[in-house]
């Protein structure tokens, strides 16, 4: 059964008593929430994933609450718990989703240590994955969401996970995090994106989430193997302009994104290393988006 085969009531039963089991290859999450906003917003990004039964087992276990008391009323607040426990400040209510994929995100970057994680977009293309680790404001998921829409499977937008053992490359297939213009600018690049409400006056500024397309989502156990490792740069007016980047210098910032290379220590550290020399290794800066959806399928072609 999948996300978009539950009615909406359904599926808000399942949230309120904790017992969705969303699958998020290779992870299985169960959920918990009394947030309306949670339940539509989990219908329409995650309709295509898979939901298990209420007894599976689960490697993360995340809820986000309505806050009770006086706040219910004038001023609506959640939390978010793991495994029980509350594991960041109250929010308001309206972004009770963002809470979710946000810890969800934190949950796979704190506890799931069979792979290598990086902060890091991926995307594949004949086989072959492009990683793209990137500060924020880089325009790193303004760019995952634009390559999304013009023949690139969305493998990751925020953490690309590392098999050691084989090599290769695996994603997720979650939605994509857009914030402030990158929302309207995605809109106009790909009409056809489905995104949702807008959530202004939060700590990043405004913000929405798009949803994976369908064949990313349907091709989610699919690895791929690395080709390119590029640090992209929105620079507002510049042409697009790829230049290669020295490979040491690449191992840096890619040690520098990773979430576990720490806990694997020596074999972190080889991996990544490996990682870096099978790949070739560019920084990408540009400003229009069709401009540099060119410049990275001349590139990979």
């Amino acid at each position: 059964m999948k996300v978009r085969d539950l009615s909406p009531r359904d599926l808000r039963k399942k949230l309120s008593r904790g017992e969705l089991m969303l699958q998020a290859p290779p992870f299985v999450a169960r959920l918990r929430s009394d947030l309306d906003r949670v339940a539509e917003d989990l219908q329409r990004l995650y309709a295509d994933f898979e939901v298990g039964e209420p007894e599976d087992f689960a490697d993360f276990h995340l809820e986000v609450l309505r806050e009770h008391g006086l706040r219910r009323w004038y001023k609506p607040m959640a939390r978010f718990f793991a495994d029980g426990e509350p594991a960041f400040s109250m929010l308001p209510a309206e972004q009770g989703f963002h809470m979710i994929e946000w810890g969800l995100n934190w949950a796979v970057s704190t506890m799931a240590h069979p792979y290598l994680s990086y902060h890091a977009a991926a995307l594949e293309r004949g086989g072959r994955a492009l990683v793209m680790p990137a500060p924020p404001g880089s325009g790193k998921s303004t760019l995952s969401a634009a390559l999304a829409h013009r023949g690139w499977r969305l493998m990751s937008d925020e953490i690309t996970l590392y098999d050691i053992t084989s090599q290769q490359v695996r994603g997720m297939g979650r939605p994509v995090n857009l914030k402030n213009v990158s929302i309207d600018l995605i809109r106009r690049f790909a009409p056809q994106a489905e995104l949702t409400r807008p959530v202004p006056d939060t700590t990043k500024g405004t913000l929405a989430l798009m949803k994976a397309p369908g064949d990313s989502v349907a091709r989610v156990l699919e690895s791929a193997q690395p080709a390119w490792i590029i640090i992209p740069r929105y620079t507002a007016g510049a042409a697009p302009a790829l230049a290669p980047l020295p490979k040491a210098r690449m191992l840096l910032l890619l040690a520098e994104q990773a979430f576990n290379y720490d806990i694997h220590g020596r074999q972190g550290f080889e991996a990544t290393a490996d990682l870096v020399e099978r790949c070739e290794c560019l920084e990408f800066t540009y400003s229009a988006l069709d401009e540099a959806v060119q410049c990275i399928a001349d590139l990979t072609r």
